[in-house]
């Protein structure tokens, strides 16, 4: 089992290192469709900043570093756990694909959205793995 967590760990972090090095190179290409689910978080947790384009390369930045953290087997259940925090309000911002009226674009984003949420599946299994 120890073998498995050693592969599956990097594989599984993998996503988040990519999008999260993208995201903090340029977090104006997200901040428009981030804007309304990240202010709404932000009006919740006081200490975020009122800025969409920050707050979308905070979550670049977190998934930076907890995929690292997460890849390298260091902290792996909060690792995780921060990682299926954030993939949330990202999923709903990014893959709304219950609003997309052009069909072609609304299976795109349908398919993107329950690849998070089974992404989300093994971020959570992961959190509760005690090996």
């Amino acid at each position: 089992m120890a073998v498995l967590r050693t592969l599956a760990r990097p594989l599984l972090a993998s996503a988040f290192l990519s999008a999260g090095v993208q995201t903090v190179r340029r977090p104006e290409l997200l901040a428009p469709v981030a804007a309304p689910v990240a202010l709404a978080i932000a009006d919740w947790i006081p200490l975020l900043p009122r800025d969409a384009r920050a707050l979308v390369r905070l979550n670049g930045a977190v998934h930076l570093g907890a995929g690292g953290l997460l890849a390298l087997g260091i902290l792996p259940r909060l690792s995780a756990l921060a990682l299926a925090a954030s993939l949330v309000p990202t999923t709903l911002a990014g893959h709304a694909y219950w609003r997309e009226e052009d069909p072609a674009k609304r299976m795109q984003h349908r398919v993107a959205f329950f690849a998070n949420v089974s992404i989300l599946g093994g971020l959570l299994i992961t959190a509760a793995d005690r090996g």
